[in-house]
């Protein structure tokens, strides 16, 4: 299979503009996710909407196409990125522009997930430990999957799915294995184009997780495990930590 991995960059933010500009460790956080991105995948290219981040790609000596500023979502800018590099794909990879310590195993098990023929579309999910503590399993910016038995997700949500009745609270982690969402995903190249077709869902809605419309749409969403953390920046914030995180590293 044929795989384009697209990495949406906008430059407009509410809680850090110039995201994909500002320095990690003396480089981009674009170059820095992009660097990742291409040990696991020869295709990669940045979707921005802002020259300056066209600019700046261009100068590592990455590959970038100006999309739309009006894109409700990043898959939507992937497709239209899709649409504009052309080309024979397969399998189409969205990775997030703040991730920087995204793993190239993270990526090829997200590819691996269309070995099997009834995959649409992909994600990660990682496996809450005990030692996470019930706070961060009911924690609602951390959506939660529920899969299945051939490891297709049945559903997310924000809320701690299962609920297990008769259990103290304080043992669910220690009885049953709750997945966290790691919101990564990659889509066969024609279901990409068939999702940003589609309106909002009353699922989609009510939760706010986009994952959702596909699900009741009927599209069938394959789930690769990872035990590796990643850390994205969302805010300046996050942003010390990532520094804080990358020294630890050495």
């Amino acid at each position: 299979m044929k795989s384009l991995a697209i990495i949406p960059a906008r430059y407009a933010s509410t809680r850090f503009p110039a995201k994909p500009l500002a320095k990690l460790g003396g480089k981009l956080i674009i170059e820095r996710v992009y660097r990742q991105v291409q040990q696991a995948i020869d295709d990669v290219v940045v979707a921005t909407d802002d020259e300056r981040i066209m600019s700046a790609v261009e100068s590592f000596g990455g590959r970038a196409v100006m999309t739309s500023t009006e894109h409700r979502s990043g898959t939507d800018r992937c497709y239209e990125a899709l649409m504009k590099v052309g080309g024979s794909y397969d399998i189409v990879i969205n990775v997030q522009g703040d991730e920087p310590f995204i793993q190239p195993e993270q990526i090829r098990s997200l590819v691996a997930c269309f070995e099997d023929p009834a995959t649409d579309i992909a994600t990660l999910v990682k496996p809450f430990t005990v030692e996470d503590g019930i706070e961060a399993l009911e924690n609602p910016n951390s959506p939660k999957v529920v899969v299945s038995r051939d490891m297709k997700a049945i559903y997310f949500s924000r809320s701690v799915i299962p609920y297990m009745r008769e259990v103290p609270r304080e043992e669910w982690l220690s009885r049953h294995t709750y997945y966290k969402h790691i919101g990564m995903y990659a889509f066969r190249a024609k279901t990409l184009g068939e999702v940003t077709a589609l309106p909002q869902s009353s699922l989609e809605l009510s939760e706010k997780l986009e994952q959702l419309r596909w699900l009741e749409n009927g599209y069938r969403i394959g789930v690769g495990i990872t035990t590796i953390e990643t850390i994205g920046i969302d805010t300046p914030e996050d942003l010390r930590r990532a520094e804080e995180f990358l020294a630890a590293r050495g």
